[in-house]
């Protein structure tokens, strides 16, 4: 019996990106070899342009289903706070320490920037500042932090945890890095709490 043409679609995008992520998050983006990873999948450089279009397009997708997993783990780590301003705070300080697990490190925060530009140009920046404008707008009006525009804030931290994280990932000696890019990134989110914060939470 033959499987349904989606399913079948699905089937080989899901083949084609789990061997190039394999091979970018080993090798590096420049080393892998479409061919070794298209034959890692059993499948052909055809199917791969007709799915993704090439190679750029395949890190694209793998990009994409890198970010969704690091959403769904900040997500359960602000969910394990006591309270919403120390779950907001855990969540950047747990993407900062993600930047030391070697394939984030690799595909996310090196070569994805390299290839496909700023971060911030990327479309999963949208749904990133959406949330975290949220999160700050809630943040604002129980007391929590000081009066401040909940979509500038979120800007601003977001696009500093990037370049933290980036240079971490980057660096000579990335686990000593990390711990001072944790520590200004606490000491720069307490500055936005309000004198009462503490009482708030």
């Amino acid at each position: 019996m033959h499987k349904p043409r989606k399913e079948m679609i699905a089937e080989t995008r899901a083949k084609l990106t789990a061997a190039a992520r394999h091979a970018f998050g080993t090798v590096g983006y420049a080393d892998a070899s479409m061919d070794d990873f298209t034959a890692a999948a059993g499948l052909t450089r055809g199917a791969l342009y007709h799915h993704f279009g090439d190679k750029k397009g395949l890190l694209e997708a793998v990009i994409l289903q890198i970010d969704a997993e690091m959403s769904e783990r900040l997500c359960a780590v602000a969910a394990r706070a006591e309270a919403p301003w120390q779950g907001f705070v855990d969540e950047c300080i747990a993407y900062l320490e993600m930047a030391l697990e070697p394939e984030i490190q690799r595909i996310m925060l090196r070569d994805g920037p390299a290839v496909l530009g700023d971060p911030w140009n990327w479309p999963t920046q949208s749904a990133c500042i959406r949330a975290m404008t949220d999160s700050l707008r809630r943040l604002v009006e129980d007391g929590t932090l000081v009066d401040i525009d909940p979509e500038a804030a979120a800007r601003l931290i977001n696009g500093a945890t990037i370049h933290a994280a980036q240079w971490i990932a980057n660096a000579d000696d990335p686990k000593a890095v990390a711990p001072k890019a944790v520590k200004a990134t606490k000491a720069m989110l307490e500055g936005l709490r309000a004198r009462d914060g503490a009482a708030a939470g």
